[in-house]
Parts: C-alpha cells; sequence; structure tokens
C-alpha cells in the first residue's frame, strides 16, 4: 500500500495532466479534425458518393463514416503522445519524473491514457457530426468499443516510440507524414479491397490500419473486407508488443536523456 498510494497520485497527476493539455488548446486540438472530418463527409460522402452509389451494399457515405472515425482516432491519439512527451523531453521534464519512485508502467500508461482520451474526443464529435449526414446503428458495440480502445492505444504507443527517438520537432513529424497519413487513405477508408486485384488484396493485409478500419466497419455496419477475428488478434499482439518495447525504453533511459 506504500508504493501503491504515491503511483496512483502520479497516474492521476500525469492523466489530469494530458487532458488539461490539450483541452487548455481545443481549437488547436479539437477544432480542426471536427472540421476536417466535416468536410470529408460533405465532399467524399455528399458530392463523390452520390455518383459512386453504394460500395459493398452499403450508401457510400455510410460506408466511409466508420473509417473516417477510425482517421480521426488514429491521428489524434498518435499526436497527443508525441508531441506531449516530446515537449517534456525536450524541456527535460521527464528526467525528474524516471528519478521519482514511479513506475515506468504509471508513466506510460498516464502518456498512453492522454493520448486514448483525446483520440475518443475527437471520435465522438466526429461522431456527432456523421450524424447530420447518415443515421448509425451499431451493429455489435463490444466489438465496437473494443476496436476502439485498442486502435487508440496501439497509435498513442507508437507516438511514444517516436517521441523517444526524436531528437527536434521536425522528426516527431516523420512519422505522421510520410508513414501514418499514406496507410491511413489506403487503409481502405474510402474504398473496399475488394475493388483491387488479388495481388494487390494481398499487399493491403500487410497494412494495419486497414484490419483497425474494417474491425470498426464490422462493429458499426456490420460488414469487414477481412476476417474480424484475425483483425482483433492482430491488434491484440501489437498492443502487447509495443507496450512491451516502450516499456524496455524507459527503463534504459535509451533516447529520452539528451
Amino acid at each position: 500500500m506504500n508504493e501503491l498510494r504515491p503511483n496512483l497520485i502520479a497516474l492521476h497527476t500525469i492523466v489530469y495532466r494530458e487532458v488539461r493539455r490539450f483541452l487548455r488548446i481545443w481549437p488547436q486540438t479539437l477544432l480542426p479534425p471536427a472540421i476536417t472530418m466535416a468536410l470529408y463527409f460533405v465532399i467524399f460522402g455528399n458530392l463523390i458518393g452520390a455518383r459512386i452509389g453504394e460500395m459493398d451494399g452499403l450508401p457510400y457515405m455510410d460506408f466511409i463514416v466508420p473509417g473516417l472515425i477510425m482517421m480521426s482516432v488514429i491521428t489524434n491519439a498518435y499526436s497527443n503522445v508525441v508531441s506531449s512527451f516530446f515537449g517534456s523531453k525536450f524541456q527535460r521534464n521527464i528526467e525528474e519524473l524516471m528519478v521519482a519512485p514511479v513506475s515506468p508502467h504509471i508513466i506510460l500508461v498516464g502518456y498512453v491514457a492522454g493520448g486514448v482520451l483525446r483520440g475518443l474526443g475527437v471520435a465522438l464529435i466526429v461522431t456527432v457530426l456523421s450524424l447530420f449526414f447518415t443515421q448509425l446503428q451499431v451493429h455489435h458495440l463490444g466489438v465496437t468499443i473494443l476496436v476502439i480502445l485498442l486502435a487508440a492505444t496501439i497509435f498513442a504507443l507508437g507516438g511514444f516510440i517516436n517521441a523517444a527517438y526524436a531528437r527536434s520537432f521536425d522528426d516527431i513529424s516523420i512519422i505522421p507524414t510520410f508513414v501514418l497519413t499514406p496507410l491511413t487513405y489506403l487503409g481502405g477508408v474510402f474504398y473496399s479491397i475488394h475493388l483491387l486485384s488479388p495481388f494487390w488484396q494481398s499487399v493491403s493485409l500487410a497494412n494495419p490500419i486497414l484490419h483497425m478500419v474494417n474491425a470498426f466497419r464490422y462493429g458499426i455496419l456490420g460488414v469487414s473486407d477481412i476476417h474480424i477475428g484475425t483483425a482483433i488478434g492482430f491488434m491484440l499482439l501489437a498492443t502487447a508488443v509495443l507496450y512491451l518495447f516502450c516499456i524496455h525504453l524507459l527503463k534504459s533511459g535509451r533516447g529520452l536523456r539528451q
């Protein structure tokens, strides 16, 4: 109990600071994603979707909504952790936290929880906006909640790794620009992989975001291009591997002390 109480206080403090941080600057953290997704709904859903008609037997607007919600979760969970943790490292605040009697697990969970909460907050805003354009009926609530939490956690952990290895503020924009954005657009958000040739369908299966988008689409609409069990199994494995790697970085101090 003597060790548990300080760790719980530290966890509460880190999470509170992370949430307060992105709420304090909400015009930069919550408003831009909402505007961007609203434009996607209007341009891709209404204008282009009216010409496309249906995708996998669903109205095109209904088809893209789960993917757009997942895209907002991924980008915001990632960006919150990478910017916050690198900022702490750049200002040398993280060194004080690491020498404090706080478990590395508490430090990691605190930062990741902040990223997950921001991702879920933006997802809620985007979902409310989507109701002005379509009607969502959740097909499987358990799968929907599990998938969105796992996806947010995976990319929050990814943001932590990026921040740990980054040496400058330019380094924290490389992965989102050259890796995250291409994978997101090629992750089945706007199309079904059944439109691709068998070869490119096989190549697409290597894209982790494809599994997340389709698993979430299954939870919302009940349709998926891939086996839902495979997608969830992959996400659970990715979460465990990334978590252990982040703990290794914290314990070794690699990339954290400048």
